[in-house]
């Protein structure tokens, strides 16, 4: 039983950063994936990899967390993005590759 533990990013529907100071611990899938024949959906008959995914306020709790219980892990750290900094007056201005249009 192998662990990940990382920060996870926002996802496409948030605009903020709340929740975004968790760290999470997601365990590796002990088999591979399988092919529902009669709905084509995938599963695999391990339950830690699909159903377990345990969250903590710090990233020393969850490393205390995986130690304590002889967990595995892979440590990854968060990578900031940089902020892209726009102005509205930028659609309309003359050195524009494209022409703005709706």
């Amino acid at each position: 039983m192998f662990a990940r533990i990382f920060q996870p990013s926002k996802t496409a529907m948030q605009s903020g950063k709340a929740k975004a100071g968790r760290w999470v611990i997601e365990f590796e899938a002990a088999a591979a994936r399988r092919i529902d024949p009669l709905m084509g959906w995938t599963s695999s008959e391990d339950p830690r990899a699909d159903q377990v995914r345990l969250s903590f306020a710090t990233k020393e709790a969850a490393v205390k967390y995986a130690e304590s219980r002889n967990i595995p892990y892979q440590l990854s750290e968060p990578v900031d993005a940089a902020p892209v900094i726009k102005a509205y007056s930028d659609n309309f201005a003359f050195r524009r590759r494209k022409p703005w249009t709706h």
